[in-house]
């Protein structure tokens, strides 16, 4: 924060303070409100204290939060309990059915009176919103996605004014819009419509609201209205900068040629000052003339020496601070800054022998995508704090993450994700928010959808982390492949059937590609997802592919080494949250997984059974309750593990992974690596370890195993490799060993072996091969562990586990762990608030492991190892 004040301005105030109390309030607010501004000319407060909510029909006001949520002030107030304890969902759902109201005042002086201009920014309203002040209308909304900013200055007074919204109920609106539409899209197909009262009447689709709060198959239908984000307050004078696009046209070693696109409201025609800042330096200083109204600018300027933004594991991620100023004599009329990094990335799509590639570039350097998809992080998306985003993305990173993709069922995300996407090296895969349907085609939702793109384009696209922009999910795929059309054709005819592809290439094909082209254009629009081209269904050749023949068709684990796209955008296998998650939204009567409740918390329709499917071939049945989440989630990590390894080891043909899904939005058996409570499951440590830069993993082919290494690296690595076969007393039956160059950005077998003459002389149920990959200064790169049977069949026997405790930091203990045999994936477990390092882990005997387990408050290493818990495959039997 700093004063923008001069001399002259500063006696003016010091005279305005003697003449009354009031003046003395107004200069202290005022003082505070222009240090956070950076300009005296603006003032901005946010309007998000005060407020009351009822329903209309009620006449009874109660405490409101903004931004919030009505199912989450009602919890407050008491009228409901918590949404996803045990069955309460089931009995919320009146609640979308109601319209309803908000109201608070606020304080207008003479001074913020007097400013050109006072305009009501909205930066979320949850869906339909009349807002008025003092009675009178002045803001009617119908879309989530877009912040809206009106004039109101006319409609204000001094002293007390009232702010109202007005909630239309989602529901109502929605089936009037499906009633009026005059014919039937394909039923959007986790649309939970039955859950809600509606019985087959869905309404998500015509609704541009996020989807998931009307169900999906990891999530419950809560279909809440609100104010959602913040509530501003902002008046100025002569002049704003309402919008700065940073363009990249050159880069180079030597200079980056940048050009500000600058979008500058003027009350009045006026001559002042513009000047450009880079990390604070003045780098363009020029006399402009302002014309009133809207003023377009354009300006060239350049960095010298530009330091590149890389992604997380190759580079740094310098952002530059480039700042917009206009002057007026000495004061700051307005400021907008924007941290830009500097980067070239294109998604190359060069045809081959087998069809065309799909990579992304970055800096002139082939990367391969290591990641997840996203979804809002929960149903109540004020709930979401920014120490939950911060912990967030570094659960991405800690995993060797390099790409997110956001999920067109969700949200496009707060300003705050991509700030720390941009800061940590994560690129974004962002979806428009369409996902699995179809969507109407009229000229009302035409017009709306484009207005949410360009609201999203234009507040998005100086994020350094955006990648690409996708037009939606599964939606092509769902029309060719779900029977949609035939069952269109049955019921309506192809006149039907036109209309609705039309409403499909009216979005997908002209109206979000346009926009991406207008707003956007260094940036690459991929019309879905997947596909292999725009209109053209997914093939295992070209473009990203989703496969889910594991879990949705019940195929065979193995099948994940067959279906090898180019890019892998969606997979994965459920589990179960661990269960000191599960007794949050239990009690102790719902411990079976076919309980009322657990079914409730299971949104799949055969995700159950499909875990049991998988389940028996691999695993001994667990004994209880707590085992079987804990088995379920080795399973989901296995599954995880065979995917990712089959996607690295066959780059450069797939090069990306991003696996579905890293988190949760509600307590539930999903496909998450990380479970609602922000727990890391056995799949996301799992996930650590297979996105090391540089990772060794074996693979068994008809005769042979081998042994792939495969770097992300950008520079040769000399490493010593040592591969062993050892039995589960740690005896070395067998050992090779030799000097190896690991090459960059490569995959490569280093190791392969006649599996029969390996193993021949010993007994297979009881050894393994152990690989070690140490470098030249004995840091070790990365371990590998290969078992000649499944879990269920080896012969475990109890270990005798040494432990020793020791603090190294007020909130950092290590824990140094060694066993006389085999421990098959160990897992630790503390009644305190942090997280082990590393778990769900197999240990070589007599091999000491230090694992760090990082509290979230001063522990003790005495404290950790009284309460330190140990489970084991075999402590599940």
């Amino acid at each position: 924060m700093q004063f923008n004040f001069c001399v002259d301005t500063f006696f003016n105030f010091k005279s305005m303070f003697y003449k009354s109390i009031y003046n003395l309030k107004f200069v202290v607010l005022f003082l505070i409100i222009s240090s956070c501004n950076q300009s005296p000319n603006v003032i901005s407060k946010k309007l998000n204290v005060g407020w009351e909510f009822k329903s209309v029909q009620d006449s009874i006001w109660m405490k409101a939060s903004v931004p919030g949520t009505v199912h989450t002030d009602l919890m407050a107030n008491g009228i409901i309990e918590d949404s996803f304890y045990r069955l309460n969902e089931k009995n919320q759902q009146w609640i979308d059915k109601q319209d309803w109201e908000y109201k608070t005042t606020f304080l207008v002086d003479e001074h913020l009176l007097k400013k050109d201009k006072i305009e009501l920014n909205f930066e979320g309203l949850d869906t339909y919103a009349n807002v008025y002040v003092n009675d009178s209308l002045i803001l009617k909304t119908e879309n989530m996605f877009i912040g809206y900013t009106t004039d109101c200055k006319q409609y204000l007074k001094e002293g007390n004014n009232e702010l109202k919204i007005l909630f239309d109920s989602p529901i109502k609106i929605g089936l009037k819009k499906r009633a009026k539409l005059g014919y039937q899209l394909p039923n959007a197909v986790n649309d939970q419509s039955e859950n809600g009262g509606l019985g087959k009447k869905q309404v998500s689709i015509f609704n541009r609201k996020a989807g998931y709060h009307f169900g999906w198959d990891w999530g419950p239908r809560l279909v809440s209205s609100g104010v959602w984000q913040d509530v501003n307050l902002n008046a100025w004078d002569k002049a704003s900068i309402s919008n700065v696009h940073i363009q990249q046209k050159k880069l180079s070693s030597e200079t980056a040629n940048l050009l500000a696109d600058i979008k500058i409201e003027a009350t009045e025609s006026f001559e002042t000052p513009l000047l450009i800042k880079v990390d604070s330096e003045l780098i363009y200083e020029k006399k402009i003339e302002l014309k009133k109204g809207i003023n377009n600018i354009k300006i060239p300027f350049n960095i010298d020496s530009p330091e590149l933004w890389w992604t997380n594991g190759l580079g740094n991620q310098k952002l530059y601070t480039i700042s917009v100023e206009l002057k007026k004599w000495k004061q700051t009329l307005a400021v907008n800054s924007n941290k830009i990094g500097l980067k070239t990335l294109k998604v190359v799509q060069e045809k081959d022998t087998v069809g065309e590639s799909f990579y992304f570039e970055l800096n002139g350097v082939p990367v391969f995508m290591k990641g997840a998809n996203y979804i809002p992080q929960d149903v109540f998306l004020s709930r979401v704090s920014v120490k939950d985003y911060e912990e967030t993305i570094q659960n991405m990173v800690d995993a060797n993450f390099n790409m997110i993709r956001v999920w067109g069922g969700g949200i496009y995300e707060k300003e705050i994700f991509y700030d720390l996407c941009d800061k940590n090296g994560i690129l974004v895969w962002q979806d428009f928010m369409f996902a699995c349907a179809m969507f109407p085609g009229d000229e009302a939702f035409l017009e709306n959808v484009k207005k949410e793109a360009e609201y999203n384009v234009k507040r998005l696209r100086n994020h350094t982390s955006i990648a690409l922009w996708c037009g939606n999910n599964e939606n092509l795929t769902a029309w060719k492949n779900w029977g949609w059309i035939p069952q269109t054709l049955n019921s309506q005819g192809q006149e039907v059937v036109d209309k609705v592809w039309k409403g499909y290439t009216d979005v997908f094909h002209e109206i979000l590609p346009e926009v991406v082209e207008e707003f956007d254009n260094d940036t690459f629009y991929w019309a879905s997802s997947p596909t292999s081209a725009r209109g053209v269904d997914a093939t295992l050749t070209s473009g990203d592919y989703h496969y889910w023949g594991v879990w949705g068709q019940k195929s065979p684990f193995s099948t994940l080494n067959e279906f090898i796209p180019r890019f892998m955008s969606e997979y994965g296998f459920q589990s179960f949250p661990e269960f000191e998650s599960v007794k949050k939204f239990t009690v102790e009567e719902d411990w079976d997984i076919y309980s009322e409740v657990m079914k409730s918390h299971q949104r799949h329709f055969s995700g159950n059974q499909n875990i049991e499917h998988y389940m028996k071939p691999l695993y001994k049945d667990p004994k209880n309750f707590e085992s079987y989440l804990y088995v379920s989630q080795l399973l989901q990590a296995r599954g995880m593990q065979i995917a990712i390894e089959a996607h690295r080891r066959n780059m450069p043909y797939c090069m990306g992974t991003l696996y579905w899904q890293i988190n949760d939005c509600w307590p539930v058996a999903s496909w998450s690596s990380i479970d609602y409570y922000g727990n890391w499951k056995a799949s996301h440590y799992k996930v650590k370890d297979l996105y090391k830069p540089i990772k060794s993993m074996f693979f068994k082919t008809e005769n042979e195993i081998e042994l792939h290494i495969i770097s992300d690296e950008l520079e040769e690595k000399t490493a010593k490799l040592k591969v062993s076969v050892m039995d589960f007393k740690g005896v070395i039956l067998n050992t090779f060993e030799k000097e190896i160059e690991i090459k960059p950005n490569s995959s490569k077998i280093y190791f392969n072996n006649d599996l029969v003459k390996l193993v021949s002389k010993y007994n297979k149920f009881n050894i393994f091969i152990f690989a070690e990959l140490v470098g030249l200064e004995n840091n070790v790169f990365d371990e590998s562990i290969y078992f000649f049977e499944m879990p269920n069949k080896l012969e475990l026997t109890k270990p005798t586990i040494d432990i020793t405790v020791l603090k190294t930091s007020s909130k950092k203990v290590v824990v140094e762990v060694k066993a006389d045999v085999l421990v098959k994936d160990i897992c630790f477990t503390a009644p305190f608030s942090g997280r082990f390092s590393n778990n769900y882990f197999d240990m070589i005997p007599n091999k000491k492991y230090k694992i760090e387990f990082i509290s979230e408050e001063e522990l003790s290493p005495k404290k950790l190892k009284e309460n330190l818990e140990i489970l084991s495959l075999i402590d599940t039997y």
